[in-house]
């Protein structure tokens, strides 16, 4: 496995060794020690998340305030841009964003630590989106910063198309409230 820093401390994009030939592929989605090696991360996961989402689904920006998750993302079918944004207080990145295309082909992985906030849109017609995450769900304590807030600036790849988003990602606050 491949571990690159990105430019917000402690994210990785992780690239698997693919093996393949003309009858497929096969890679190790997620090996703990190698996943140690690879980023010095040490933890624990308790949690694997499945989605489907149509194309322009945009999900997020989501975080927990209180049991903050860590997510090892990727995509099994189609094609997202995967964002993380720094929220951590008294972070020299704080307010800062980093996306990357995660798709089935590229079999990229994108690891982002507790205390970011996590958003994704979709490219493809459908995309199948995994995440594991260290820390259960807990709708109380879940919060959502709004997608297009301009003082993050988010280069949505949109294309001219209107995200779609659900209820809650519609409802979501400003960058400045998210300690609320």
């Amino acid at each position: 496995m491949k571990a690159t820093s990105l430019a917000i401390a402690d994210v990785f994009l992780l690239e698997p060794k693919v093996f393949g030939d003309e009858r497929g592929f096969f890679f190790e989605s997620f090996n703990q020690q190698v996943f140690e090696q690879a980023t010095g991360v040490q933890t624990s996961f308790v949690q694997d998340n499945h989605s489907k989402s149509g194309k322009g689904v945009l999900r997020g920006l989501h975080y927990q305030v209180e049991n903050a998750q860590g997510k090892l993302v990727r995509v099994t079918q189609g094609e997202v841009f995967d964002v993380a944004v720094d929220i951590r207080p008294g972070s020299p990145t704080c307010g800062q964003w980093v996306g990357e295309i995660l798709s089935a082909d590229n079999k990229r992985q994108l690891w982002i630590p507790a205390g970011l906030a996590h958003g994704f849109l979709v490219l493809s017609e459908t995309a199948e989106f995994l995440y594991k995450t260290t820390e259960y769900y807990a709708p109380a304590h879940e919060r959502c910063i709004a997608w297009n807030d301009p003082t993050l600036g988010i280069e949505w790849p949109l294309n001219g198309i209107e995200p779609r988003l659900s209820v809650k990602d519609q409802a979501g606050s400003a960058f400045a409230a998210r300690l609320n």
